[in-house]
This record gives C-alpha cells, sequence and structure tokens, in this order.
C-alpha cells in the first residue's frame, strides 16, 4: 500500500508545528510564484566580486554553454556591470524531507530557488512517491535534488510511528506498519536479514542509502510500547549495511542521535552522518552526554566521514529556554571539536518548512565558525558533496555557470544572502517574471543571428545599448526592467522583502 500523503502530511506538520506556530502567518507553507530559465546565455559579467572558498576575488568573468571560460567570446548574449556587488555559488541542502512527494514538491521545490539552494538531498522517500519527481528534479527552475528511496530501519524504528499515525486508545495505530515495511521503507533487524534483503535496497533507483539508528546503546529501549516505531538499526546490522552498501557502489549516510550511534557510524565506516549529536536531548538524557570525545572526532575525520549539521533541527522541538541554551552550548562544542579535527562539515536543517538557508542562520547564530568557513560549506563543500562528479561551487574555467548575485557582503552580513538580486543556474537566468526570461530568449536568438532581417539589426542594436547599463538586479523579481534605479544595500533588500510578506 502507498502511504496517504494526507497521512504523512500530518505526522510532518505535527513535527514542525512549534516552528510554525512561531510565525504569525506559515509563510513556509505558502506557495512560492514559479521560477522560469531562459536560454543559455554568453555573458560577460564585468567588474565581478566572486567567492573563491576564502574570500572575494576581482575582475571579469565570461559564461559559454553554462560553463565559466577563461576568455570573452566572439559573441555575448548578456553585458552585465556587477561593480559593488557580490557572486557566491548556491547553497545546498543536505538533508531535508520536503521534497519527495509531489505535495511537498508543489508547496517548496520553488521556496529552494528562491532562498537561493539550488541542490539539495531528500533522505527517506517512498519509490512510489518519487519516482514522478525525477523528471521535475531535471528541470532548469528546479533544484538538483539526490533522492533516497532506500531508507532502513528496523522493525521498531524511526519513521514507522510517523508512517503509521499516532496511537489510539486501544494502543493500534491508524494504519497497520505491514503496510510500509520493506514499501516505504526497508526492515532489517540483523545481519542476516542484511544478506537476505538486499535485492530490496538494488531493486530500487536510489542516489544513496539512509540507515536510521536511534539510541544503540539502550536495546531496553526497544522494549517501551510507546516507543516502537521510533528507534533504529543496532551497531551490527549497520556495519553489514555499509559493507554491503560498498560492495554496490553506494554511498551510506547514518541518521543518529546519541554520541554511541555516532560512534557506530565511524566504526562501520559510513559516507555521511545525517545529524550533529544533541539537536535534541529525548529520554531525559543530559545535554553533556551528547558531546563528541576529540579522539571519536579525530576518527572521524581519519574516515574521511562528512557531518550534517542539523543545527536548525532543535526549533521543532519546545525546549524550555534553560535548556535550549544548554542543548546550543552542546552544539557549539561539538562542531568545535569536529573542525579542530578536520571533519568535514556539511550543510543541512532537516527542517520539513525550511531549506538550508535556516541552517545557514543557525550556524551564523552559533558563532564557531568563521564567516568564510561558513559560507564554503554552504556554498562549495556541500554541493560537492551531494554532486561529486560535477564541478560546482567555483568560479574557474569548467566550472557550472551557476551563482547568485548579493547586494552585500556575506562575509560581513549573513543577511545579504537572504535576498539574491539574481539567480542564474548553468548560464540561464532564473527569474519570477516570465517577460524577463522570453526576453532573454530573444536576445539569444538575435546575437546568435538567429533572427531573420530587420529584426536581428534592430535587437541587436537594442541588446547593444541596454548591455552597458544593465545590473543584475534588473532580472530580479517581476519587474522585468533591465536597468537598476539604484545600487540596493543587503539590509534595504531584506526590509523590502520582508515587508512583502506581511
Amino acid at each position: 500500500m502507498r502511504l496517504p500523503v494526507s497521512a504523512l502530511l500530518a505526522s510532518l506538520l505535527s513535527l514542525c508545528a512549534p516552528a510554525i506556530q512561531a510565525q504569525q502567518e506559515p509563510t513556509a507553507l505558502k506557495a512560492v510564484a514559479p521560477f522560469h530559465a531562459s536560454q543559455s546565455l554568453t555573458m560577460e559579467l564585468k567588474n565581478a566580486r566572486w567567492f573563491d572558498g576564502k574570500g572575494f576575488q576581482r575582475g571579469s568573468l565570461f559564461v559559454v554553454d553554462g560553463q565559466f571560460v577563461a576568455s570573452r567570446p566572439a559573441k555575448v548574449h548578456r553585458h552585465m556591470e556587477l561593480r559593488g556587488q557580490y557572486l557566491v555559488p548556491p547553497l545546498a541542502e543536505a538533508h531535508n524531507h520536503n521534497l519527495q512527494n509531489q505535495w511537498g514538491w508543489d508547496r517548496f521545490a520553488q521556496r529552494y530557488i528562491q532562498d537561493g539552494v539550488f541542490y539539495t538531498a531528500m533522505l527517506c522517500g517512498d519509490p512510489s512517491e518519487v519516482d514522478p519527481l525525477r523528471p521535475l528534479a531535471a528541470l532548469d527552475a528546479t533544484p538538483d535534488t539526490l533522492f533516497v528511496t532506500a531508507c532502513i530501519t528496523s522493525s521498531d524504528g524511526h519513521p514507522l510511528a510517523m508512517l503509521t499515525g499516532p496511537t489510539g486508545p486501544d494502543g493500534k495505530s491508524e494504519l497497520p506498519a505491514s503496510d510500509f515495511i520493506d514499501k516505504a521503507v526497508i526492515v532489517m533487524d540483523n545481519p542476516q536479514q542484511v544478506r537476505d534483503k538486499w535485492q530490496l535496497v538494488m531493486g530500487r533507483k536510489t542516489d544513496l542509502i539512509k540507515v536510521v539508528m536511534s539510541y544503540s546503546e539502550h536495546p531496553e529501549l526497544h522494549q517501551k510500547p510507546e516507543l516502537r516505531g521510533k528507534l533504529g538499526v543496532d551497531a551490527a546490522t549497520l556495519a553489514a549495511i555499509v559493507r554491503k552498501a560498498h560492495e554496490s557502489k553506494l554511498r551510506v549516510a547514518v541518521h543518529v542521535d546519541s554520541v554511541a550511534d555516532f560512534e557506530a557510524a565511524v566504526n562501520a565506516g559510513a559516507d555521511q552522518i545525517a545529524h550533529l549529536p544533541g539537536y535534541f536531548n529525548h529520554h531525559g538524557a543530559d545535554p553533556d552526554t551528547y558531546l563528541i570525545p576529540p579522539e571519536l572526532a579525530r576518527r572521524a575525520a581519519q574516515a574521511r566521514i562528512q557531518v550534517i549539521t542539523t543545527t536548525a533541527a532543535t526549533q521543532l522541538f519546545q525546549a524550555e529556554p534553560e535548556r535550549l541554551n544548554r542543548i546550543r552550548a552542546v552544539q557549539q562544542q561539538n562542531l568545535r571539536q569536529l573542525k579542530e579535527a578536520g571533519v568535514a562539515l556539511l550543510l543541512g536543517s532537516d527542517v520539513f518548512t525550511a531549506t538550508a538557508l535556516a541552517e545557514w542562520h543557525s550556524l551564523d547564530a552559533l558563532k564557531v565558525l568563521e564567516p568564510a568557513e561558513l559560507l564554503r560549506i554552504a556554498t562549495v563543500d556541500t554541493p560537492r558533496a551531494l554532486f561529486p562528479q560535477r564541478r560546482l561551487g567555483c568560479f574557474e574555467p569548467g566550472c557550472e555557470a551557476s551563482f547568485l548575485v548579493l547586494a552585500g557582503n556575506p562575509l560581513e552580513d549573513a543577511a545579504a544572502l537572504d535576498l539574491p538580486l539574481l539567480r542564474v543556474k548553468r548560464g540561464r537566468i532564473l527569474t519570477q517574471s516570465e517577460q524577463v526570461a522570453e526576453s532573454t530568449e530573444r536576445e539569444q536568438a538575435l546575437a546568435s543571428g538567429k533572427a531573420a532581417g530587420g529584426a536581428k539589426k534592430k535587437g541587436a542594436k537594442s541588446a547593444k545599448g541596454g548591455g552597458k547599463n544593465t545590473k543584475a538586479g534588473a532580472a530580479k523579481g517581476k519587474s522585468g526592467g533591465t536597468k537598476a534605479a539604484s545600487k540596493p544595500t543587503a539590509k534595504s533588500a531584506v526590509k523590502k522583502a520582508t515587508a512583502s510578506k506581511r
């Protein structure tokens, strides 16, 4: 039986209720006007400042066929004067679930583009729900998305409790677990089942494997009826899964809750750890018990394991101020420990009503990472971790020409990232105005000599005249204009965006 979207939605929204209730309006659930992609344009970006992973370089950049090139092409479709503005690669979201069914895709895919998040990983989707989304994720004006359809848990593991719905007075859930076991999720309780059921994994089209662990050091939790559907696999089962996955050339991301789970993932040789331990202290555990020992952090670094931060997920739990402060202090210490050990950190929020931008601001508020480190994680390291075969997060010749243009320097003001003035994906301008997208198509045809007679001459003249004064801000929003009236600041841009949402 396929999961009813209404049942999944109800459970996910109940989990996210604290985050939604904190807003006067649930803006995260409001539909975003769709973005449209222009044709691939040949561009000259004059007086640009672009992020190189450490700071901002200056000069001119050139784009041909969706890639940066070393020298100015003979024909240019779009000249942009970028003096005083900043170019950064798009962000990536390494852990979420809001694009893994049609309902979520319809409401959140365009929000990712609006937030400047072009790359995502959805870490536990029903194959039947995900299959129709793959063609949508291949479109020019949608986020490039990895889908996990091989999500492995125990017979009493997360997310079965969410899938089956609330437990009634009779102790039974709304839906039987059998509707989802080895369908929406795969259940493996021991190494023998890993061997016996591996064909279920190989029969799915999955971009990586996710395995759920939750307090694996406490087997007694499996005897508590109220925790049924909320736990996960043990260390031996995880190790068997990772071995089989690597034999099958598949990467493994492990959901962890405790430090013991984290250590089990390191021992097993997982590729990614999908949570920083201690995003919430379940079962009454003291927050300090989630501190990662220095030696364990060093072992994770030596094994080249990537850790997804998910500090923003703490907002999903209504923790009292004292407990929240202690949780944040543990997150800070764990981040320092991992950073000092040289562990690769990836940006991921695991917040259903948000995108990676929420995690960007959460990490910025914790003040552990230097601004350039945080920007590199968000725009360089995480995109490359999700799509290692592509040249992302760079402005060198051969790199994909995907970038955001900002009004201010995000290394000085984190709010500068909140409202991109321009979004470009593989040489295509993304805009909420169909007229702007259509006009760039005409410009390309005219500049390429595909239009006939006088139209070609007239269009070329128009493109040349407008090109000298084109500002990046001209392509934003719905204005459809080709010249910015004035150079906006990051604060004024964010202020306008906030006012428009009220």
